[in-house]
């Protein structure tokens, strides 16, 4: 028997401000894993998160894969 899709999966949040500013200074792209319901929310996931690259927290987008 096949197993139906579970409503939790995996997404990447990826950092706005280091893709719209590719600089000198940053050399990359901050990315984050994390899992959200697919029943209760959606649409795209928008968290608040550290960027390292930014060194200050920044708005994080849910991207596809």
């Amino acid at each position: 028997m096949a197993k139906a899709k579970g409503a939790r999966v995996i997404v990447t949040l990826e950092c706005t401000l280091c893709k719209e500013n590719r600089s000198k200074r940053s050399t990359g792209i901050s990315r984050y894993t994390t899992q959200k319901n697919r029943r209760s929310n959606p649409g795209r996931l928008e968290l608040k998160k550290f960027c390292t690259h930014c060194n200050k927290h920044t708005l994080h987008r849910e991207i596809k894969k």
